[in-house]
């Protein structure tokens, strides 16, 4: 499957996606995201890939926001659909089966900084810089902006970035609990890849429980989060990677884990 927007590779079992639209610093528009639709349902579908590394090409930007000359002629009927297909697509890439990394390697501005955070985490170069700056054209963030920031940072760290569009850079990120780690942006990717390749050497059963148990937990009460958990751990431990890592830690030995997510 070739796309217009968009390079889809495999590095054994971890896909990746990188948006690429170079001279517009990968700006998404509704091309994009019907693409990058089509691309996670074709890694679905295969179920080969364990693991997801989102980034963008080029070397000056994750996603710089969402395409300004495209919205800029939008009725309010367009606008909204707009923003309900990015929120679509980013409730789409969060509730993917397997873990996201979000390789952030540049400009991660509005629509970025809104596809950053609906990775599982975020890893990011140093010249990396993060921010909703859509208050300084008039606008508010329409991807879910506004909801997953303050789930992240807080609401007064969430209001503060929103109401005055700064842009942070990627340490200040990091401090505020935005970015897991940064690094220098020749190693952003062995990094990011270090890490990518540790999750897929893990279990499929478990790692989408704990995606599942962690997400959904932050919509219920403590309790009802907790009842959620013993039923992942009671479907992951009976699964067979749930049963070959028991077994190799029993016998001493490395687990394979080779099971899908159908038991």
């Amino acid at each position: 499957m070739s796309f217009d927007n968009i390079i889809c590779e495999e590095d054994g079992n971890i896909a990746i996606i990188k948006i690429n639209r170079p001279k517009a610093l990968n700006a998404i528009n509704p091309a994009v995201l019907a693409e990058l639709g089509e691309a996670l349902d074709k890694i679905e579908s295969e179920g080969v890939a364990k693991v997801l590394v989102l980034t963008g090409n080029g070397d000056k930007a994750f996603i710089a926001g969402a395409d300004i000359g495209h919205m800029s002629t939008f009725t309010p009927l367009q606008g909204r659909q707009f923003s309900r297909a990015g929120q679509k697509f980013m409730f789409r890439l969060e509730n993917l089966s397997i873990p996201v990394i979000a390789c952030v390697n540049g400009f991660a501005l509005g629509g970025g900084t809104e596809t950053a955070m609906a990775c599982d985490f975020i890893y990011a170069s140093e010249n990396a810089k993060f921010g909703q700056p859509e208050v300084t054209l008039g606008i508010i963030p329409g991807f879910g902006g506004t909801q997953r920031l303050s789930r992240l940072v807080g609401k007064a760290m969430a209001k503060e970035l929103c109401l005055t569009g700064v842009i942070i850079s990627a340490q200040e990120a990091k401090d505020i609990g935005l970015v897991n780690k940064v690094f220098p942006a020749d190693a952003l990717w062995e990094e990011t890849m270090k890490t990518a390749k540790l999750m897929a050497s893990k279990g499929r059963v478990s790692m989408k429980a704990i995606k599942n148990c962690i997400d959904r937990g932050f919509d219920v009460d403590v309790r009802t989060g907790n009842f959620m958990e013993a039923d992942g751990f009671a479907l992951s431990m009976s699964s067979p990677d749930g049963k070959e890592g028991m077994t190799a830690f029993l016998e001493k030995r490395k687990p394979e884990f080779k099971g899908g997510l159908v038991v």
